[in-house]
């Protein structure tokens, strides 16, 4: 899941940034990761992805408990963990050369309430229950979806969010098409694993942005 995950992001992110589809694609081994960061962090990429508009409509308290899923670089993590110095960040990937490279930057960016943590494709391993569960561009890739996120119920505290963001079904970036997942086959896949539309943002220009809740 995590070199399709990496490969699909990287499309979407090479290409606004102008780089070619066939170079971000054609590197198949994670151990470049300056390549990657190159990538996954481009600046052009905020144009689009609205980092810290994302954030402040999360509205997380101070000391808020997040996971990252799927946190690739830390292009929200380190954001999150910026924005949040009284709480947790859970920065989480199955790819070993990102977690790696997430723990350098938390020391690099003195960023110690940043905590990286290695993922196996069914299980986010999670060390406690959090306030919020983000999974950007992530979804698409996860298999045996309803059964993954009705495991993940039990560690969302009280009143916890999952926020899915993805690219929409026309977005000229992103995945190959067969590969999206419309919004309502999000929400009717959810329902089915437990969870309840909260919100629903329409800023992005080129993703989705969904808040659900744990049904009572």
């Amino acid at each position: 899941m995590a070199r399709r995950l990496l490969i699909a992001i990287a499309l979407a992110v090479a290409a606004t940034a102008g780089a070619a589809s066939h170079d971000a694609t054609s590197h198949h081994a994670f151990d470049d990761v300056d390549h990657w960061v190159s990538v996954f962090d481009d600046p052009k990429r905020d144009a689009w992805q609205k980092p810290h508009e994302v954030i402040e409509k999360l509205a997380l308290k101070p000391d808020a408990k997040v996971a990252d899923i799927g946190a690739g670089t830390g292009y929200f993590a380190a954001r999150l963990a910026n924005m949040l110095p009284r709480g947790r960040v859970y920065a989480i990937d199955i790819e070993p050369d990102m977690v790696k490279y997430l723990a350098e930057r938390a020391r690099r960016e003195n960023l110690p309430n940043l905590q990286p943590i290695t993922a196996s494709a069914d299980d986010p391993h999670l060390p406690s229950p959090v306030d919020l569960m983000l999974l950007v561009d992530v979804y698409h890739h996860i298999d045996q979806r309803e059964r993954y996120f009705s495991r993940l119920r039990s560690s969302l505290k009280p009143g916890g969010r999952l926020v899915i963001i993805d690219f929409t079904l026309d977005s000229p970036e992103g995945p190959p098409k067969a590969m999206r997942i419309a919004p309502q086959t999000v929400k009717d896949e959810l329902s089915r694993a437990g969870y309840a539309l909260r919100t629903e943002h329409a800023f992005l220009p080129r993703q989705y942005f969904l808040e659900f809740a744990p049904r009572q």
